[in-house]
């Protein structure tokens, strides 16, 4: 039987509270991005589902982004601690910033926190905790890649805007308006457009976790996985419809039925999120 080696026990144990002073700080960062908010009335006065889904999902989000700064060799407890510092602390700040431009790109049509907080529309609510977790994904994997401070900000950048794109691809080969279908507090529709986004960061993730040679390596690569990614998001809910649902219309339960089909957009969800790491376990 080994010995414990108390040293590495003992370090282990100062990451682990390095990492909680990390999320206490990306709380207060989230604050200081939302001064209006409160979020102790929303959760426990108003009792607001679609707010928890964005909130719960800001934190899955922040903790994949602190995860980059946790992850890689350890050179000496003095070192690793400077890098959980500047990883951790640029990991957040990309993370408030990639959701305030996804809010005036992506969910241009509609007020994302009118929709949240006075609407309480739990379809928002969702879409956006997807947001952050897709984000903080992006930026574990670029972290994972860059061999720079400079080039994770790139390489986040990159694929960011490919996210951005897939978005508006998303919103082409779907057979209904889903902003308008999101407006009316559709959740299976969110559920499955949160599964979209998902998916495709989980392949943008994979793309940017590789150091490259050059930055044109990095599109052509990215741009390589991205366009498999968008012509699987078809394929996908092609299968999703005629073989994990033979005999019913994904359509018709998602937005023509008096009250929509949640479990059909949940299954939506996971099939795009499921064809996404099949994607990246086969490369």
């Amino acid at each position: 039987m080994e010995h414990i080696n108390f040293n590495e026990l003992l370090n282990s144990a100062i990451y682990f509270v390095a990492s909680l002073i990390l999320i206490f700080i990306g709380r207060v960062v989230y604050k200081l991005f939302h001064p209006k908010l409160n979020t102790r009335y929303e959760l426990l006065e108003k009792d607001n589902l679609a707010f928890s889904f964005s909130y719960v999902g800001y934190f899955v989000g922040l903790l994949l982004a602190i995860g980059s700064a946790l992850l890689g060799e350890h050179v000496s407890l003095e070192a690793d601690l400077m890098a959980i510092a500047i990883y951790g602390l640029g990991a957040i700040f990309l993370l408030n910033i990639s959701t305030i431009i996804n809010e005036y790109v992506i969910f241009n049509k509609f007020k994302v926190s009118k929709e949240i907080l006075e609407d309480q529309n739990s379809g928002t609510g969702i879409i956006e905790a997807a947001n952050y977790i897709a984000t903080g994904l992006i930026i574990l994997g670029a972290s994972k890649g860059a061999d720079e401070n400079l080039m994770i900000v790139v390489y986040w950048a990159i694929a960011q805007v490919a996210l951005i794109l897939s978005s508006f691809v998303y919103n082409i080969i779907t057979p209904y308006n889903i902003h308008t279908e999101i407006e009316k507090d559709n959740i299976a529709v969110g559920l499955g457009y949160a599964g979209s986004l998902v998916g495709i960061a989980v392949v943008l993730s994979y793309a940017v976790s590789f150091s490259y040679d050059s930055l044109s390596e990095t599109f052509v690569t990215t741009g390589i996985l991205l366009l498999i990614a968008l012509i699987a998001l078809p394929v996908t809910r092609l299968i999703t419809d005629k073989v994990i649902l033979p005999g019913y219309d994904l359509k018709v339960e998602l937005v023509e039925q008096s009250k929509p089909n949640i479990g059909a957009g949940l299954i939506e969800a996971m099939a795009y999120i499921s064809s996404a790491l099949l994607i990246t376990w086969c490369f």
